[in-house]
């Protein structure tokens, strides 16, 4: 079950932070227009384009998250803080998940199509993610 947590939320989150870098170098993938593609991965007005040195910081958050999880799965590394890392993740992409089923986050971000991926996507991404981070808490702790 470790295992499978780990390399769950690796390919996840690898994927999210390999799109960041992307974004982040001024590729247009997927969306080949500026415009839509923000609005797809943003969901608010407020931006034009995918902000670069935004999508950086996050695509560098993400390998790190990653990275934790991976750490995560092996019981023996990192003691106490790694586990706290991994306590914290839990409640960070749990947090996001679930707000993004709330009436707050589809006021903030109601541009099509980030809201309807958000509901299919982001959001049930990010409680996985989460599930994988307390499973492999959960492991470590017994």
């Amino acid at each position: 079950m470790t295992t499978a947590a780990a390399s769950i939320l690796f390919l996840c989150l690898l994927t999210v932070s390999l799109a960041h870098f992307l974004w982040a170098i001024g590729s247009k993938w997927p969306i080949r227009d500026p415009e839509l593609l923000a609005r797809t991965v943003m969901g608010t007005p407020k931006f034009k384009r995918v902000p670069r040195f935004a999508s950086l910081i996050v695509a560098l958050l993400v390998l790190a998250a990653a990275a934790i999880g991976s750490a995560l799965a092996d019981k023996a590394s990192g003691g106490l803080l790694l586990t706290v890392a991994g306590v914290v993740l839990t409640l960070v992409f749990g947090v996001r998940g679930i707000l993004g089923y709330t009436a707050w986050w589809r006021a903030r971000f109601l541009l099509e199509p980030f809201a309807t991926l958000d509901r299919r996507i982001y959001s049930p991404m990010c409680l996985v993610v989460a599930a994988c981070f307390a499973i492999l808490v959960i492991t470590r702790l017994t």
